[in-house]
């Protein structure tokens, strides 16, 4: 074993999550977890070089490599979600995106370039500022087509239009039924229409966003933690709408801080708007969905209703 892995902690709150989301399968999975560091550590020869960090699901080990450079071991369950990560940042290649260095398929461990986990975007003052750095490197992201195999969007939106009535009833406030059922018939008016398959990050919001660890003229922030999707750019956009959203309510503004950052995002990304709004619409849907099933939801989050709200009186 290498002498690095006697300093793995597995954090609590990560266990928790795991229980949380997963049941019996999180709680072996994070059991399984001091073993497989161990030998991924011995088997990429690192030794960790600093506390662990975790998101949801992940474990991130700051490690320095044989030849003294530092890089990062993440470890996560392979689920649909995560299996294609490691197959999406090779095809961008270090640009705009954290670059793959190592990677074991069957348990899904990587071993990544070392980025700086204290400068996220969330650290940049000005939010539009941030969201323009955002909608920079989705726009060079989306640029790569989806290789062959990759999760589709469009059978993921199908599916949750097939959800939407059974799911709708669990709301208490019937004009945020409606307002979903609008999103729904958005979707409905798109799907099926010829579709360029791009690349999709699917979560790239502030904190998705981090500056090397050295300092990069060419790159100075880099995109982290995938979830790829093969399908329309437009339905990348909702993660950098709503997140810091106290930048939004103090505007004073609600309505039109959400259109200034969709219309941002909309003219960088050089996205049709109609499609983009309905897109964006779209998640709001998926997101509302996945609470109510998952979560026992009965009310939408405050900001994507806002969102909704703002994108449907809007028109191009």
């Amino acid at each position: 074993m290498n002498a690095g892995s006697a300093s793995v902690v597995i954090p609590d709150a990560l266990v928790a999550s795991h229980i949380k989301y997963f049941g019996d399968a999180g709680r072996r999975w994070v059991n399984a977890l001091p073993t497989l560091a161990a030998d991924c550590l011995d088997r990429w020869q690192l030794r960790v070089d600093g506390a662990a960090a975790f998101g949801a699901v992940a474990l991130v080990l700051p490690v320095i490599r044989a030849d003294g450079t530092p890089a990062a071991l993440k470890l996560q369950p392979v689920d649909e979600e995560t299996a294609g990560e490691a197959v999406a940042l090779k095809e961008w290649s270090g640009l705009g995106a954290v670059r793959l260095l190592e990677h074991d398929a069957g348990s899904g461990s990587m071993l990544l370039e070392r980025l700086d986990a204290t400068r996220s975007l969330a650290t940049v003052p000005d939010d539009l500022a941030a969201l323009e750095i955002i909608a920079g490197l989705l726009a060079r992201l989306n640029t790569v087509r989806a290789p062959t195999g990759f999760r589709r969007l469009e059978d993921i939106a199908e599916a949750m239009l097939n959800q939407t009535p059974r799911l709708l009833g669990l709301l208490l406030d019937p004009l945020e039924r409606q307002l979903l059922d609008n999103c729904a018939a958005r979707l409905r008016e798109v799907l099926g229409e010829p579709v360029d398959n791009r690349l999709l990050h699917w979560d790239l919001h502030y904190f998705n966003v981090l500056a090397p660890f050295s300092f990069d003229e060419q790159e100075p922030w880099l995109a982290i933690d995938p979830k790829p999707l093969a399908g329309d750019p437009g339905f990348e956009l909702l993660p950098a709408l709503w997140n810091r959203w106290d930048d939004v309510v103090a505007t004073g503004d609600v309505a039109g801080a959400v259109l200034r950052r969709f219309n941002l995002m909309v003219e960088i990304l050089r996205l049709d708007r109609e499609r983009a709004r309905v897109w964006t619409l779209a998640r709001v849907l998926q997101n509302a969905l996945w609470d109510l099933e998952q979560f026992g939801a009965t009310s939408l989050v405050p900001a994507h209703r806002s969102i909704a709200e703002s994108l449907l009186s809007s028109r191009s």
